[in-house]
C-alpha cells in the first residue's frame, strides 16, 4: 500500500446494501425480528427500496432493494464507506480517477454526496459525506464533484428545498429519536 493511502480523507464503514426477491418478507425480518426501524422506503430505477436503522443518527444502516433472481446467490448491492465532509469526498473523488476506478457515479441523494464505484472484482463501494438536510428517500441526481464545495452545497440545498420531506437533517434526527426512544418494544 502505498504512504500516501487515505491523506485527504478518512473514512469508515457506514451501512450494507441487499438485493432480494421478497421485500415484504425481508422487511418484515429486519423490523419485527431484527428490530430494525424502517426510515424510509420508495421507488428508484424501477425497484422498491426500504431503508431501515436501529439508530436515530443513521438514516439507514440496511438498505433492502427489490430485484434479485430467486435463484442468484448474489445479493450484495452495495458495501457503503462515510468520509467527514464534502471536501474529503472530493479528495477521494479525485484519487479514485487517479486510479482509474471503474463505474464511478457520483450523486445527490439530498441527505449525502455520494460516489458509486466498483472495486477492481466489480463489487460495488459506495462512499458519502453527509448534508445538513433531509429529503425522502430514495432519491438520486448527477452530481459533479469537480465544481467548487461552496457551489455544490448552494446548488444542493436549493435543489433539495422543492424535493418532498425538505427539513434540516437535526429536526430528522429528532424525528427518528422519538420514534426510536426507549421504551419502544423494539428497543425494550
Amino acid at each position: 500500500m502505498s504512504d500516501t493511502a487515505g491523506q485527504g480523507y478518512q473514512m469508515a464503514f457506514s451501512h450494507v446494501g441487499f438485493f432480494v426477491t421478497d421485500m415484504e418478507m425481508m422487511a418484515d425480518f429486519y423490523s419485527r425480528v431484527m428490530g430494525f426501524f424502517i426510515t424510509d422506503k420508495g421507488m428508484l430505477n424501477g425497484k422498491a427500496i426500504t431503508f431501515l436503522s436501529r439508530d436515530p443518527r443513521e438514516h439507514h444502516q440496511i438498505v433492502l432493494v427489490a430485484g434479485r433472481e430467486p435463484e442468484s446467490h448474489l445479493n450484495i448491492n452495495q458495501i457503503s464507506f462515510r468520509v467527514r465532509s464534502l471536501g474529503e469526498l472530493k479528495a477521494f473523488y479525485a484519487r479514485l480517477v487517479e486510479a482509474g476506478a471503474n463505474g464511478m457515479e457520483p450523486v445527490i441523494h439530498g441527505n449525502s454526496w455520494s460516489i458509486y464505484f466498483h472495486d477492481p472484482e466489480g463489487n460495488r463501494i459506495e462512499a458519502f459525506a453527509d448534508t445538513d438536510w433531509y429529503i425522502s428517500q430514495p432519491f438520486k441526481e448527477p452530481l459533479d464533484l469537480t465544481l467548487p464545495e461552496a457551489e455544490i452545497r448552494d446548488f444542493t440545498r436549493e435543489y433539495c428545498k422543492t424535493r418532498a420531506g425538505f427539513k434540516p437533517i437535526a429536526q430528522w434526527h429528532a424525528e427518528m429519536e422519538a420514534m426510536m426512544a426507549p421504551g419502544h418494544p423494539f428497543l425494550a
